[in-house]
């Protein structure tokens, strides 16, 4: 299989699984249905349940996914990353240093970034981040704290100075996806317009032909 940072490079589109936006559905019954729907990465993101529950819900997440060629990414926790042994860990501005993180996880893993605008960008590529999460492009309920969205013209000047992968994020979805694209974005970070879809496979399949 090709190594992970291969398969990083090589990405368009990558899910969240939230467990408060996924609601009734099962978190691993959603991911066993489209792990072989064109996702590239795959995130586990909760931040409301107990920290044993997180670990067993990854634990289950990381088998479902450990043949596959979809990444798999623990939110905010270096403990249950680490445990495990997701391909990479998600990090927010306030959460453990990429050096940190780095340094227990190996070299090996992948390690993604939050940021908000092109400096915070700059900073966690120079600090050796793998990839970046841009956003939100748009207002989205799931990041309340954050009242605009950052707009659009971002994405043209990480095209110009962001090397690393970096994926669009907040709220992405079937009316908005057209001008996201047109402005260079070639890779997105989506939530809810797939967990919340009614068919969420179809969903899933939609977001990739608008990639590739």
């Amino acid at each position: 299989m090709k190594s992970k940072r291969r398969l990083l490079k090589e990405s368009r589109l990558y899910l969240i699984v939230d467990k408060k936006i996924s609601g009734r559905r099962p978190i691993s019954d959603i991911v066993d249905k489209i792990k072989y729907c064109g996702i590239d990465l795959i995130q586990l993101r909760d931040k409301e349940s107990k920290k044993e529950d997180i670990l067993k819900e990854a634990f289950i997440l990381q088998k479902l996914l450990l043949h596959t060629k979809t990444l798999f990414i623990v939110n905010d926790y270096l403990d249950v990353a680490k445990i495990v042994g997701s391909d990479g860990l998600h990090l927010g501005q306030l959460d453990t240093s990429i050096e940190l993180a780095r340094g227990i996880l190996g070299p090996d893993k992948i390690i993604g970034v939050s940021c908000h605008n092109l400096k915070q960008a700059l900073a966690a590529q120079k600090r050796g981040a793998d990839y970046i999460g841009i956003g939100p492009i748009f207002p989205t309920p799931t990041k309340p704290e954050i009242k605009k969205g950052i707009g659009l013209s971002l994405i043209k000047e990480l095209r110009a100075k962001i090397k690393i992968p970096f994926f669009v994020i907040g709220n992405v979805n079937p009316n908005s996806i057209d001008k996201i694209l047109l402005f260079g974005a070639k890779r997105l970070a989506i939530c809810r317009a797939i967990l919340q879809a009614k068919d969420i496979s179809l969903a899933a399949k939609y977001f990739y032909n608008k990639l590739h």
